[in-house]
């Protein structure tokens, strides 16, 4: 089994996801006391979500560079960023880094692809949503994601940050994201990303009316694909 190494804390509740999913899946396939091996570098998310807000998109990948360059030094065999936004400094993250990384949005497409499906809804943080670091990356593998109108996009945007990130989930914000999701099937999506690693903590196939992809349990199976194989 290969060492995952996590980049993660951004935010810390998406990165206990993938520690339980990660722990949960080893152990289905390999049964008995087997579980993943994993280092995780959990950052502050406030630093991150500071220089976000400012635009200063060049020393938050500085700080992913360093971090990457740590896990690779620690023992790490692969990398994974355990967050769908900060992929947008994937390039400059890896640079100097030889370890093979995982990149979330192509793992996705690739799952989407396999069921015949190409017309995928996207919610996700305005960054992910708005620009093209992630949609180009879909759109490189085939798909044709389909983004949700201005004002659900603000709406997502505010919910991720001001409560999914602090780990809050409040019903009238599910009830809101089901509503874009509606949406989003009626504007001709044929499935749904949750392009943003914690919108699983208010959408699943349970509450969703076309299929759905959830990026975070998809990293995760992907990167155990690349662990175990």
């Amino acid at each position: 089994m290969k060492t995952i190494g996590i980049l993660g804390g951004m935010s810390a509740a998406s990165t206990q996801t993938y520690y339980h999913e990660l722990c949960a899946r080893t152990a289905e396939r390999l049964g008995g006391l087997h579980s993943p091996e994993l280092l995780i570098r959990s950052l502050d998310f406030a630093a991150i979500e500071a220089l976000q807000a400012a635009g200063d998109w060049e020393a938050a990948g500085a700080i992913l560079n360093r971090e990457a360059q740590a896990l690779e030094r620690g023992g790490a065999e692969l990398l994974i960023l355990a967050t769908n936004t900060m992929h947008k400094l994937a390039e400059p993250m890896m640079a100097g880094v030889s370890i093979p990384f995982l990149h979330i949005a192509e793992a996705t497409a690739r799952a989407i692809l396999s069921r015949g499906l190409s017309r995928p809804g996207l919610i996700a943080t305005a960054f992910t949503m708005e620009q093209d670091f992630y949609t180009g990356r879909l759109r490189a593998q085939g798909l044709r994601p389909i983004i949700p109108e201005a004002p659900d996009r603000a709406l997502i945007h505010r919910v991720i940050y001001d409560e999914l990130c602090k780990g809050r989930v409040q019903e009238q914000s599910r009830f809101a994201f089901e509503a874009i999701a509606a949406r989003l099937a009626e504007a001709g999506a044929d499935s749904l990303i949750l392009g943003c690693t914690e919108v699983g903590m208010l959408l699943d196939q349970s509450n969703v009316g076309v299929p759905v992809f959830d990026t975070t349990l998809i990293h995760c199976e992907a990167a155990l694909d690349l662990a175990l194989g």
